[in-house]
């Protein structure tokens, strides 16, 4: 989820904010969207495929990001841009990342995980996080478990059975993290750069090129770190598996969707106007649907050529 606004949080300051919100030159190839919605969404954060009801889900904050105002919502689109249902749950604060499991869709929001029931969009679950701050992106396992990353408290949390744990924690661990994916053994991390320093002076993590985001994994058992890539890969929001073991990445600060690949080369595959945010992938089609959080928009790509 969208770790800028937690940088700006976390260092007291808008800076990073306005950074996001202020149009840079494009730092990559401008692809055309297969399409392009403009309306229906209020600060869209993350984007989610759920291959078992072939249904595009899009959270909304709606409102401040730490605000539990109740006005946050989901929407649920098809995979080819159709609005099904614009707030297809509701009853939320300020919901960010998104990921499914076993017929449930799961949301960050503030410092509880919710989950809807896919078929009826009726809340099923909520477990509050104590000592959680600022939830940002969520993943599943298989087997139920949740993760969940906090980009303010620098805590990765574990939840289990409706019971939540700290899986691991600490900026020297996880810097400030946002990106989660589970891949089988692994959890996949993108940090959106180094744990905010007390004291430290503030400007200097703002702009592209001085954002210095992370990618690790770590070992769901042990807990090992590992460093995925030693390329730079900017400010990591949304974390998605390519289908041939790589990795495609958003960087929120720089503006730019790229790719990893599993040897850890990393390629620029787009540029975009705007700070495209936690975003989906069909991975059959190639399609990329990213979440503009400051342009209320939501825009789907086709990544074939891009990925050859």
């Amino acid at each position: 989820m969208l770790r800028v606004l937690a940088g700006a949080l976390a260092l007291g300051t808008s800076l990073a904010a306005t950074a996001l919100a202020q149009p840079q030159p494009i730092a990559g190839p401008a692809l055309t969207p297969v399409w392009n919605l403009t309306t229906g969404f209020a600060s869209p954060e993350s984007a989610f495929y759920d291959a078992a009801s072939n249904a595009v889900f899009v959270s909304s904050i709606n409102g401040q990001i730490l605000d539990k105002d109740g006005n946050g919502y989901i929407s649920r689109l098809s995979p080819d841009g159709k609005v099904v249902a614009e707030k297809w749950a509701t009853g939320i604060d300020a919901p960010k990342g998104l990921r499914s499991a076993r017929g449930v869709l799961y949301a960050a929001d503030i410092d509880t995980v919710v989950g809807f029931d896919i078929k009826s969009g009726k809340e099923v679950s909520r477990v509050k996080i104590d000592g959680a701050v600022f939830l940002n992106d969520l993943a599943t396992a298989p087997d139920g478990t949740i993760y969940v990353s906090d980009s303010t408290a620098l805590k990765i949390f574990e939840v289990r059975n409706g019971t939540a744990s700290v899986f691991v924690e600490g900026g020297n661990q996880v810097e400030q993290p946002n990106g989660l994916l589970v891949d089988g053994g692994r959890l996949i991390l993108g940090s959106v750069g180094p744990a905010p320093v007390p004291g430290a002076p503030r400007g200097g993590g703002a702009g592209r090129g001085s954002v210095a985001g992370h990618l690790f994994a770590f070992d769901r058992k042990s807990k090992q770190r590992t460093l995925l890539t030693a390329e730079p890969v900017g400010g990591i929001d949304g974390i998605e598996l390519d289908g041939r073991g790589g990795l495609l990445v958003t960087d929120v600060i720089g503006q730019r969707l790229l790719h990893v690949s599993k040897a850890g080369k990393v390629t620029v595959l787009a540029g975009f106007s705007a700070g495209g945010a936690d975003f989906g992938y069909i991975s059959a089609r190639r399609l990329a649907i990213v979440p503009f959080l400051f342009g209320n928009s939501v825009a789907a790509y086709d990544l074939t050529a891009a990925l050859k």
